[in-house]
């Protein structure tokens, strides 16, 4: 296996903030990129992910005693047990999709004409045909504005909603029909990009995923730890930011009070406190990284513990 089967995104930025680790956890594995960097730098390594033609092809490709694998969502029990007995001191999120699972028609993740209505990352979720058949009209509205950006979501529901009723949509062309149908000639790849990709959210369930686990992970990685995600969505990078800016927060006592008694302390810090992108030479080279925002949240050290007054 070569590198060229996934080109890891801002791998710079990370291990310079991963220096030093010696326990990473790596929890959306694809197909080991990150990883064989982590290895290199002489961490042992755990690697999550749900798919398992995944889990196959980093095996083969990493062949490293250090390596450990485990077949199953991030976020699911199994995922978050194993991250806890490994005793991480670095923890890595790359989201979304990884460019192989793209590439393959058969995984139904682009609107590639013909390519089956699929989108799942791993076996464990209902493909997108399936959701799109059973989805009610008010959830699919909802979905379709929030993590697509749709303005026209209700017309676009209410579309999906009465072409199923005569005809299963199964493929990329139903559902790029059912999107021209809602907004007209002048529709586009961008926008059958953006409700593709609110299908693909949905059906994985993603975002709910990403927020039941982000604080889960952050306890795991102990103090002094840091945790780190690359998000490649507005919904994920908002949920990512306002998780870190809340474990920044001090004491929320009100001002002029002689003394904390809230006792609530910041579990950590963002570093650096603004999201890092890719440079121009980055997204010339990949351009899946041209979308990414990279946020770093180091936990304090077990002596760092003390309330800070707000105000």
């Amino acid at each position: 296996m070569t590198d060229a089967l996934h080109v890891p995104v801002l791998l710079a930025p990370i291990l310079a903030r991963a220096e030093g680790a010696t326990r990473v956890v790596d929890g959306t594995l694809g197909h080991g990129g990150h990883a064989a960097a982590f290895l290199a730098a002489g961490a042992e390594v755990l690697g999550i992910d749900r798919d398992p033609d995944a889990i196959a092809t980093a095996r083969a490709r990493l062949g490293d005693v250090r390596m450990h694998y485990v077949n199953a969502p991030y976020a699911s029990p199994e995922a978050v047990a194993a991250v806890r007995a490994f005793h991480p001191d670095f923890l890595l999120l790359d989201l979304g999709v990884s460019s192989r699972q793209l590439d393959d028609e058969r995984r139904g993740f682009t609107f590639r004409p013909g390519a089956p209505l699929d989108m799942r990352m791993g076996p464990d979720a209902p493909t997108a045909a399936e959701w799109l058949a059973s989805v009610d009209e008010a959830e699919l509205k909802q979905v379709l504005r929030e993590y697509g950006d749709e303005p026209k979501a209700g017309r676009m529901a209410a579309e999906i909603v009465r072409r199923r009723e005569t005809s299963d949509l199964v493929t990329s062309d139903d559902l790029v029909n059912a999107i021209r149908a809602s907004l007209g000639p002048r529709s586009g790849p961008g926008d059958f990009a953006r409700i593709f990709q609110a299908v693909r959210i949905a059906v994985n369930e993603e975002l709910t995923g990403l927020e039941e686990v982000l604080p889960l992970f952050r306890e795991a990685v102990g103090p002094g730890g840091t945790l780190a995600v690359i998000s490649y969505h507005s919904g994920e990078d908002r949920l990512v930011k306002g998780a870190f800016r809340l474990w920044s927060a001090g004491c929320t006592c009100p001002p002029g009070l002689p003394q904390c008694i809230c006792g609530q302390v910041p579990l950590g810090r963002s570093v650096p406190r603004k999201a890092v992108i890719a440079d121009d030479a980055e997204t010339r080279a990949n351009s899946r990284a041209r979308s990414a925002r990279l946020r770093f949240f180091r936990n304090s050290d077990a002596s760092d513990q003390s309330p800070t007054r707000a105000g």
